[in-house]
């Protein structure tokens, strides 16, 4: 059972922290921790933080404990990001997208339609092109502990089915704030619009934005399919989620404890892979069944088509070799 953590909470322990971890570790020492995330609850990134505190705590005989934050509580995820590097937050399973901002080569790991599917993407990802984009995040005082998944993405909206590109044409989108992503919207004819996921429901409820696209796991999860009848899917991008931990918090750990984390995420890890692809199958069922919901198949060749400049646009930034590598390395 984890415990949640309000803002006021973490302020008052982000005070005491430094006490508590640079302490003498001995028998009754104890270290704590805190995860913050923005998925809702039932989503396979929340059962999976969850599993991953549960796991710490019994595997340290209780010597540590991690607080798990979901939902935006402590912030959506620029600030967590920020919050994690100054060590105020321990950890977080933050987007592909706000992480980019910090490592601009993740965000390249969504070039539209470079990944069939997740299982395409880790073989990639879980090698040597994980590895290189593992080696920067030192930079940003950040550890990387695994790669979670953050699924294939489909485009939902208030309006009408979208088969073709010109579908788009006058609707407003909402996009994490990810450069590929607007990148790839704007190539297909959209508007777009950078929202909090914590407030994407209302902006689609009041008609802020028309639509917005995510994996069928997060529109089911945080219900956006009542505000947003028409699901197309798309498959335009897949994304994961890094699971990272300050470095401060990092190297103030013991050995031995370090071992208990890294484990530990990395079964957590493979909990989230399972559960989001068992999701993605139940939900494109269940949407495909409520007569008050309109899924379609889109025109993937006329996607491929229009979004294809993106990939030449995204090979001529600063860090091209390593666009060309990983669409060298995706296509086999």
């Amino acid at each position: 059972m984890t415990t949640s953590i309000s803002r006021r909470t973490l302020i008052a322990g982000a005070i005491s922290a430094p006490a508590i971890l640079t302490l003498t570790r001995g028998a009754s020492a104890a270290t704590n921790l805190t995860l913050g995330h923005n998925a809702a609850p039932g989503n396979p990134r929340s059962i999976a933080t969850e599993r991953f505190a549960e796991m710490v705590k019994e595997r340290s005989g209780g010597n540590i404990s991690v607080r798990v934050a979901g939902s935006e509580q402590l912030g959506n995820e620029q600030s967590l990001l920020t919050s994690l590097r100054t060590g105020a937050v321990s950890m977080t399973v933050n987007s592909q997208g706000s992480t980019s901002a910090l490592i601009p080569e993740l965000a390249a790991l969504g070039l539209p339609f470079l990944f069939e599917d997740s299982s395409a993407a880790f073989k990639v990802l879980d090698g040597p092109i994980g590895e290189e984009l593992a080696q920067r995040f030192a930079k940003v005082q950040m550890v990387p502990l695994g790669w979670w998944d953050n699924g294939v993405r489909h485009i939902t909206n208030s309006k009408r089915p979208i088969v073709k590109p010109a579908d788009l044409k006058g609707l407003k989108i909402r996009t994490p704030p990810d450069p590929m992503t607007i990148d790839i919207f704007q190539a297909l004819g959209a508007g777009t619009e950078q929202i909090s996921f914590g407030e994407l429901y209302i902006a689609l409820q009041q008609g802020v934005v028309d639509g917005q696209e995510n994996p069928l796991t997060n529109i089911a999860s945080s219900k956006l399919f009542e505000v947003n009848k028409f699901i197309s899917l798309s498959g335009h991008k897949w994304e994961s989620s890094p699971f990272l931990m300050s470095q401060i918090a990092w190297t103030r750990l013991p050995a031995p404890d370090k071992e208990i984390i890294k484990t530990a995420a990395k079964e957590a890890g493979d909990l989230q892979r399972k559960l989001f692809a068992e999701n993605e199958a139940k939900y494109n069922s269940e949407f495909r069944a409520n007569p008050n919901l309109a899924v379609n198949e889109v025109d993937k060749a006329a996607f491929r088509e229009a979004s294809a400049k993106v990939i030449d646009t995204w090979r001529a930034k600063p860090f091209g070799d390593f666009v060309s590598q990983l669409v060298k390395t995706a296509r086999g």
